[in-house]
């Protein structure tokens, strides 16, 4: 029995140690409170990331109380500025952002980015859908493919932000089935609940966004998915994929969590712990399932390191696509 108790201690020191690496030492007291921001209108997947978490802190004991607050706007670079500008220093201060965000900064040339903040953790990744309604003739990438290309600008594509995952993905679709990119009739919204009444009432062609923002829908069969945007089919989720149907794409949007600018170090182990603490619940992990998520955590120098591999890859992708703005 001894050896068996001392076995699972050491497993568990290990886990620890491991996913925080040396901000283990943090503190195991609840933080009093976070103000959250979302960086996008109520609805999408910013907005159900940044509650999700909120439910997790809280229900975990990791923090007492968490307030989240939408400003949404040219791909999160509007709250993002909002976040730069007023918490500087402020340790019990979060932001949700991610691919999207990446994005948007190129494609705008924005003068606030991702290096102004302080990276805490990836969360969560997601793939896109490709939906259509119900009473749409298209009932296939074939289909729309067709149309696309005999008449590009016919297609109206609404998705998130500007630059963001969406909009890269339908570069990526005209590029790979020989439309010309900038014949693309790409709308944005700033939020899944606008992006999703207008796919229902037939302003746009084709919507975009993660599955579980449309689940609902296409499981009323009001929206009719025609593609996911992943290497193979998902989970539980009878629709193929962009390649299967002869389109060679594939991306996904990840989703994280940033600290403001200029707070210490010790206010940064103290909110990466809080964080930790809350991916590892069990909240966290039903969210994960219930909203199709894959866990895609990552903290400290790890997640620094991608995020900077991730601005690089994302400008590169928006300029070889001609959508950086002259």
């Amino acid at each position: 029995m001894k050896s068996g108790k001392y076995l699972s201690l050491t497993r568990w020191v290990a886990t620890s140690v491991t996913a925080l690496g040396l901000l283990a030492a943090g503190p195991a007291l609840a933080l009093d409170s976070i103000k959250m921001l979302v960086p996008a209108n109520p609805g999408g997947g910013w907005d159900q990331t940044g509650r999700g978490l909120q439910q997790a802190l809280q229900q975990s004991e990791a923090v007492k109380k968490v307030q989240v607050d939408n400003k949404g706007g040219a791909a999160g670079t509007i709250g993002l500025a909002q976040f730069v500008n007023s918490a500087k220093g402020d340790g019990s201060a979060l932001l949700v952002g991610g691919s999207v965000m990446v994005g948007g900064i190129a494609l705008n040339k924005s003068p606030v980015n991702l290096s102004q903040v302080t990276p805490i953790a990836r969360l969560t990744g997601e793939y896109d859908v490709l939906v259509v309604p119900a009473s749409s003739p298209i009932k296939s990438m074939k289909d729309l493919v067709a149309q696309f290309k005999a008449n590009p600008g016919s297609v109206s594509w609404g998705g998130g932000s500007a630059g963001g995952t969406d909009h890269i993905i339908v570069a990526m679709i005209a590029q790979a089935t020989g439309v010309d990119v900038a014949k693309i009739n790409y709308i944005p919204f700033a939020g899944g609940g606008e992006a999703q009444a207008a796919i229902m009432g037939g302003h746009v062609t084709v919507g975009l966004s993660g599955y579980n923002e449309f689940a609902g829908q296409i499981e009323a069969k009001k929206l009719r998915p025609i593609a996911v945007t992943s290497g193979q089919r998902l989970p539980g989720i009878d629709v193929p994929t962009l390649k299967e149907q002869g389109v060679d794409v594939e991306l996904s949007n990840w989703r994280a969590v940033f600290a403001a600018p200029g707070i210490t170090e010790q206010q940064k182990k103290e909110l990466t712990a809080a964080v930790d603490k809350a991916v590892r619940s069990k909240t966290w992990q039903d969210l994960l399932a219930k909203n199709g998520w894959s866990d895609a955590y990552l903290v400290g120098d790890a997640f620094k390191t991608y995020l900077d591999n991730e601005v690089a890859k994302t400008e590169k992708i928006i300029t070889n696509l001609g959508l950086v703005k002259k």
